[in-house]
């Protein structure tokens, strides 16, 4: 469960990133999260991954409240975590097979345990024969499945997703959410940031609309929402500029909402039909089988420093919100 109660977030520069958001994302739903560039999305996430803490209000996850969390703390609670980047954030220089079982040796699984997960979780995002790779031999789309495939691998109840169609062509961007889609029908929570409404719409999910801060709509209705924010932007320079000289916050909130529910027509035929379910690969069995065989599972201590790789995975983030 999320709960944001009466949230705002200023910076020290003065930026009002969040301003008095309330709302409630129960278990097992699927929400998008939804804006203009500078809305205050990225700040909703750096509060959700405990990267920020607000000025204002109650943040309560999965259990854990965050304004009270200790430092020591937060390690514990991004565990029940799963987060999916934009840009990937793979480790280069570890096959697929690693990148994914990277995630559960940080937190001290042992290798019996990752041999069993690690392939079920690559039949899951359709990599099985991609597991000898490097993440510079796959294309975008694979790159993606494969932080989805570490972000899952843990069996986190929540997956964050931080625009994670946006350094992907469009046919790769509707299998992304049609795998996040199925991952969500087993009972996963999915909070997904998108610019991409004519992606959000052939999936009919809850929309929160940020605009400046605010919560200006939280809808099921999807296919009322503008083809995307690219077009948003431009048609109405004066409502979504952060410079906006509307005469108060109260009449942009109105002008906002007013556009974000125009009505527009639902192309029907470009729903993805991608969903590869678990399968057996005989030749990854056969390399997972006899890898790390020389190990004592049980008792030996692993050689790699992992600390040096943390900063792949963790977001170097400053004050402003993007």
């Amino acid at each position: 469960m999320i709960e944001f109660d009466n949230v705002s977030k200023t910076y020290a520069n003065g930026t009002e990133a969040l301003k008095n958001v309330s709302l409630r994302i129960e278990d097992g739903e699927f929400v998008f999260i939804v804006g203009s560039s500078g809305a205050g999305k990225s700040t909703f996430l750096k509060i959700m991954m405990r990267e920020q803490v607000p000025n204002k209000g109650t943040v309560i996850i999965n259990g854990f409240n965050l304004n009270k969390l200790k430092k020591k703390q937060i390690p514990m609670f991004r565990r029940t975590l799963g987060i999916v980047f934009q840009d990937f954030r793979l480790i280069q220089n570890m096959t697929v097979y690693d990148n994914v079982a990277f995630a559960m040796r940080v937190i001290g699984a042992k290798e019996k345990e990752i041999r069993k997960r690690v392939p079920y979780i690559l039949s899951l995002v359709g990599l099985s024969s991609k597991a000898r790779q490097k993440p510079n031999q796959l294309s975008g789309g694979e790159q993606q499945r494969v932080a989805l495939a570490r972000a899952l691998v843990n069996n986190a109840g929540l997956i964050i997703a931080d625009e994670p169609t946006g350094n992907i062509d469009p046919e790769m961007s509707y299998e992304i959410v049609d795998l996040l889609n199925h991952i969500n029908a087993s009972g996963t929570t999915i909070v997904m940031v998108t610019h991409e409404h004519n992606l959000v719409r052939h999936f009919h999910h809850r929309v929160i609309t940020i605009d400046q801060g605010y919560v200006v709509s939280d809808t099921s209705d999807s296919d009322k929402l503008p083809d995307d924010y690219s077009k948003y932007e431009a048609a109405h320079p004066s409502v979504v500029s952060p410079a906006s000289e509307l005469t108060s916050d109260e009449e942009r909130k109105k002008i906002v909402d007013e556009i974000v529910h125009e009505d527009i027509k639902v192309d029907e035929n470009k729903l993805s039909s991608y969903y590869a379910p678990p399968m057996s690969d005989s030749e990854l069995e056969d390399f997972i089988s006899n890898y790390g065989v020389d190990v004592d599972e049980d008792t030996a201590e692993d050689d790699i420093d992992y600390s040096i790789y943390l900063d792949n995975l963790t977001e170097k983030s400053g004050g402003e919100d993007k």
